[in-house]
């Protein structure tokens, strides 16, 4: 999940020039025309996954320029794309033209989209299906825009990885929903960093603390794999757990600060209040995880991370040097010496980086620019898949490890009849599926 937005979207797209990742700044709203793969003004859309966050990215998305058009819609579920739909066709009638044969259902929808004539795909089903449709794009050579995070297991990593040079080899641009690589506060921020504003880097801090989060009591008739597609963020093989679908945002920060991946993680984490949840609406994965990673040449990167209600919310990053501290927040960055004094403050006023970041991606399609972000998002997903092995088991793990010897999350078969990894007892409960330090193996 990803925080709920901030800014205006209106004052947005009358103030924003863009401010692109990276080094890559400046680009207008007004993306260049007929410079796409397909040398049409028009860049076609297909939207894969229907709930609230596809439909926030393909409005988004829609909002970058009138040549961008929503053609194609699929999700598993009928009454998600009808939804979505009208909500999109309200917000941009003139840019949503999506006829009743280019609305697909079922676990094959992906592919429907994909095939239906599209430019761009917008994949935000849930994080488990990932690597498969991520895959299946570039196969078939679209652009991207993949929500986060982008697997939960390391055989979807490996996938990743393979799928990733692929779209390189095919001059395909990617794009992921790690926003605060297109945040203004962030990118001055971890520049300062860089350029040794604090110093030498001694060890990061990364949080991601808050309250509790939506369920759905089960229907009468539903069938369990159609009870867990609705809760899917409660179930590691299609959340990865929150470690994996929402701390990746503060653990990708920490990567970008550091310049590369931890070799090891170790921790703990549990489950205090998820049990008590009616008829076993929280699945079974943990409400608290504390992690410590460690980097190739030994720095510290300590992570925490929890969904308990009632309690107080902590979302932000800090970098610790030799002459001072960085603080990363979505609303404001700063940098603090020892005695406390501001050396700087990021403005508050700033693009949305939700729409800055289909801005980017749409300049990069135009104008034939290098752009994957799908290198850093693999790393950092597979960083939370670390930690989440490291909670789970209690022992130590290590990253080249996990990555050759880490199990599939991922169900034999995918219908809505067919048996998901997790079953409920009679009760309706998970807990006897709850990962059990000490009798967990992380492989």
């Amino acid at each position: 999940m990803s925080e709920c937005k901030t800014g205006s979207r209106r004052h947005f797209l009358k103030q924003s020039s863009g401010i692109l990742a990276g080094t890559a700044l400046g680009a207008q709203l007004s993306v260049a025309r007929g410079a796409h793969a397909e040398g049409s003004d028009e860049m076609k859309v297909g939207l894969i996954g229907c709930g609230r966050r596809g439909t926030g990215a393909a409005l988004d998305c829609l909002e970058t320029g009138r040549g961008v058009k929503l053609v194609a819609m699929g999700d598993v579920f009928p009454h998600k794309i009808r939804s979505s739909h009208k909500h999109l066709k309200k917000k941009r009638p003139k840019q949503v033209d999506v006829p009743a044969d280019h609305k697909f259902s079922g676990f094959d929808a992906y592919q429907k989209v994909i095939d239906s004539g599209v430019d761009l795909v917008l994949i935000a089903t849930p994080p488990g299906f990932r690597p498969v449709q991520y895959k299946a794009a570039v196969d078939a050579g679209k652009h991207v825009f993949m929500e986060k995070p982008c697997c939960v297991d390391a055989p979807g990593y490996r996938s990743l990885l393979e799928t990733n040079k692929l779209a390189d080899q095919k001059n395909l641009k990617v794009g992921v929903g790690l926003q605060r690589r297109h945040q203004k506060s962030y990118l001055d921020v971890i520049k300062r960093v860089h350029d040794g504003a604090i110093g030498e880097l001694q060890f990061l801090r990364v949080y991601w603390n808050m309250s509790g989060l939506w369920n759905f009591p089960r229907k009468a008739g539903q069938s369990e794999m159609e009870y867990q597609l609705v809760n899917w963020l409660y179930f590691v093989w299609l959340s990865g757990d929150h470690i994996v679908e929402q701390h990746c945002h503060n653990l990708d920060v920490g990567n970008w600060i550091k310049g590369g991946h931890p070799v090891t993680a170790a921790g703990m984490g549990g489950r205090q209040v998820r049990r008590f949840g009616p008829r076993g609406d929280f699945g079974h994965i943990y409400d608290h995880h504390c992690v410590e990673f460690t980097y190739a040449d030994g720095m510290k990167m300590f992570s925490q991370c929890r969904q308990t209600p009632n309690c107080g919310w902590h979302v932000v990053e800090f970098a610790h040097g030799s002459k001072g501290l960085a603080t990363c927040t979505t609303k404001v960055g700063k940098i603090d010496d020892f005695a406390g004094q501001s050396v700087y403050r990021a403005p508050r006023k700033q693009p949305n980086p939700y729409d800055q970041e289909h801005v980017d991606l749409i300049h990069a399609i135009h104008n034939d620019e290098k752009y994957n972000e799908s290198h850093h998002a693999a790393e950092a997903s597979f960083t939370a898949v670390l930690g989440r092995m490291a909670t789970y088991s209690g022992n130590e793990v290590k990253w080249d490890e996990a990555i050759a010897k880490g199990p599939s999350e991922m169900p034999e078969r995918l219908a809505l009849d067919a048996d998901p990894p997790v079953q409920a007892d009679a009760s309706g409960s998970y807990e006897h599926a709850v990962a059990m330090p000490g009798i967990y193996k992380a492989y």
